[in-house]
């Protein structure tokens, strides 16, 4: 056989393989396939036409024309405490979660320090196939504790605990119904899920109980979802009624503490403190490590049986690493420090309250706060919100504008962020300057 023939059988064969049409090039198209081919948009082949980035353009189009500074991504050189270093600069800091002043405390570095020694910087697998380190049970054996419930799992990310518990736990045959305030997570772990979605007016129990009422029996397994301290408005849910109503309902309660451990309660372990009502009242507790817990990563605390299920099955921990023991060993000895000094969770809520006061004195709308840590000025436009973060910014005041779609437009605000390391005079010269400019 001559090369040419050996050759053009190979040329078939692979043809045939792929799929192809024997004698057609594996460069060439059929014309029916071309001119299939020729009727796509090219739009559905570049990432700057698409829909979201495209809209995502059009305020920024309108801040370049007004001559308003990006708010966003701006570089810290330093901790970003009550005080942060931008630009070789230094501000007044109302735009971290560094709530309890724990993020670049000396113990809770020293602790990371330690782990970076024993353990490296990652656990470099999956803790289901490859292990775990002590350090990690350590940290959900003492949030367990916490909350007074058996157990505790921790996942890489706060975002992907809600994305992953609520996906993996419900299907199509169940109900989730959230306050409609809730995080981005919670409603993408919805998404995930397939369950059946409902929300209720902000904190209006009462629409709540209504609509468990009417639609409860259509539905297997019911959620109700609500966050302890919500984090664009600063205030809280009324969890004994909360309780109340998932009992009568028979459906289960997940409270998302991201925001309110550290903050919420006489020693900051959150709502249940708060309102003196037993952990275990609570089925699921959600919560991250990256706010008060100064690291990164998040949980889930509740009994046993729901634990080792996530830990068994959950996608978001099946399948990704695990928790770096550095980060785990930070959150731990942040832990520690907040049980040990309650004196932190006390200056917090004295810096929140005196900043509301005064705010409220001006008739400043600052929403529904309530003084935890969390305190809006409502300005009613993107625009105006971005203006007004870049008037402050050059005035030395950091605080970041949350504008639509992370809320409406009628709802756009400056959200300020309180640290028990705030002092009194970093809250009176914030409360000068923003009469100061809205008089002006």
């Amino acid at each position: 056989m001559s090369k040419d023939l050996v050759q053009k059988t190979k040329n078939q064969l692979i043809d045939r393989i792929l799929g192809k049409k024997t004698g057609t090039s594996s460069k060439e198209l059929p014309p029916e396939r071309k001119s299939v081919l020729a009727a796509i948009p090219e739009a559905y082949t570049r990432f700057d036409r698409l829909p979201g980035y495209e809209q995502m353009l059009v305020p920024k189009a309108a801040a370049d024309r007004l001559g308003l500074d990006n708010p966003f991504f701006k570089v810290h050189e330093a901790v970003a405490g009550a005080t942060s270093r931008i630009d070789g600069a230094e501000y007044v800091n109302f735009s971290s979660y560094n709530y309890l002043g724990l993020a670049g405390h000396p113990d809770v570095n020293g602790a990371a320090k330690a782990a970076i020694d024993r353990y490296g910087t990652s656990a470099s697998a999956s803790r289901l196939v490859a292990g775990e380190r002590p350090i990690q049970r350590e940290l959900e054996h003492e949030l367990a504790q916490l909350y007074g419930v058996e157990d505790c799992v921790a996942f890489v990310s706060g975002h992907a605990t809600n994305v992953n518990t609520i996906g993996y736990l419900f299907g199509p045959k169940d109900l989730i119904i959230h306050d409609s305030l809730i995080h981005n997570s919670v409603l993408q772990g919805i998404q995930l899920s397939g369950a059946a979605r409902r929300s209720f007016a902000h904190n209006d129990m009462v629409v709540l109980d209504q609509i468990l009422t009417d639609i409860r029996p259509q539905f297997e397994r019911v959620l109700i979802v609500v966050e302890g301290l919500y984090s664009m408005d600063g205030d809280i849910p009324d969890l004994p009624t909360l309780i109340e109503i998932k009992r009568r309902h028979k459906a289960f309660l997940m409270v998302d503490e991201a925001h309110a451990l550290g903050v919420l309660g006489k020693t900051g372990k959150g709502i249940h403190e708060h309102f003196g009502v037993q952990g275990k009242d609570v089925d699921i507790w959600m919560g991250t490590l990256s706010k008060t817990l100064a690291s990164c990563g998040g949980y889930i605390a509740g009994e046993r049986a729901l634990v080792e299920h996530l830990k068994y099955a959950a996608p978001g921990f099946v399948y990704s690493v695990g928790l770096s023991p550095v980060l785990a060993a930070a959150s731990l000895e942040a832990l520690y420090v907040m049980q040990r000094e309650p004196e932190r969770v006390t200056s917090l809520r004295t810096r929140g309250q005196q900043l509301l006061a005064k705010l409220k004195e001006q008739g400043i709308n600052t929403g529904f706060a309530e003084g935890y840590a969390i305190v809006p000025i409502i300005v009613g436009s993107s625009i105006k919100s971005v203006r007004f973060s870049n008037q402050l910014f050059a005035k030395g005041i950091n605080v970041q504008p949350i504008v639509y779609p992370a809320v409406e437009e009628k709802a756009a605000r400056l959200r300020f962020f309180l640290s028990t390391s705030h002092s009194e005079q970093n809250i009176e010269f914030a409360c000068q300057t923003i009469m100061t400019l809205m008089r002006n």
